[in-house]
């Protein structure tokens, strides 16, 4: 039997989840979960346990998409796992239904508009790195001076100074003096 699962979140302890919870209870929800932090926190306690909780044939109903999903990529990937699981879902705000064709068809043009920013920042980047290979850039992090490292190892065996006071008068992080000295160490 269809069981319709609510699920409410707001960002922040402060505000309020009423009127989420009347919309879902308006259409139906018999049980509703909730949450109160950022949608983009990994780790939602009340999201998990909907997720541990909802069965094959029942309905997913949200207010609207933002209060599910941190990204149209990832609002993607919670639809496949609800129809691999053959969960429905529905989103009041938005009218999407994937127990009708309309709403799989809309979430599947969804999907091709999420692949295709993908693809389209993918070429960008590469784009990027080529004008810049063009211009004789070769990406990544500026070497660092090997004499510069050198002196700084010196000062700092040699000195008082404490390694962040050595690697801030030569400019640059403890992490690059330790792993040049590393280096040195293991050849």
């Amino acid at each position: 039997m269809t069981q319709i699962i609510g699920y409410a979140r707001v960002s922040s302890l402060s505000q309020n989840l009423d009127a989420q919870i009347d919309s879902l209870k308006k259409v139906g929800a018999e049980r509703i979960f909730t949450d109160k932090i950022s949608g983009t926190a990994k780790e939602r306690e009340g999201w998990d346990e909907l997720i541990s909780y909802i069965r094959t044939g029942d309905m997913l109903v949200i207010t609207e998409l933002s209060r599910m999903s941190r990204s149209l990529a990832h609002l993607l990937e919670i639809v496949e796992e609800l129809k691999k699981r053959q969960v429905q879902f529905r989103s009041l705000r938005e009218n999407i239904d994937t127990s009708t064709a309309t709403g799989r068809a809309f979430i599947s043009i969804m999907g091709a508009v999420s692949q295709m920013e993908l693809e389209i920042k993918k070429e960008r980047a590469e784009a990027g790195r080529a004008a810049a290979k063009a211009r004789g850039k070769s990406g990544g992090r500026p070497k660092t001076d090997p004499d510069k490292l050198e002196k700084a190892r010196i000062l700092y065996k040699n000195s008082a100074n404490s390694a962040r006071e050595v690697c801030e008068l030569f400019g640059f992080s403890r992490r690059t003096l330790f792993s040049y000295m590393k280096r040195l160490k293991n050849p």
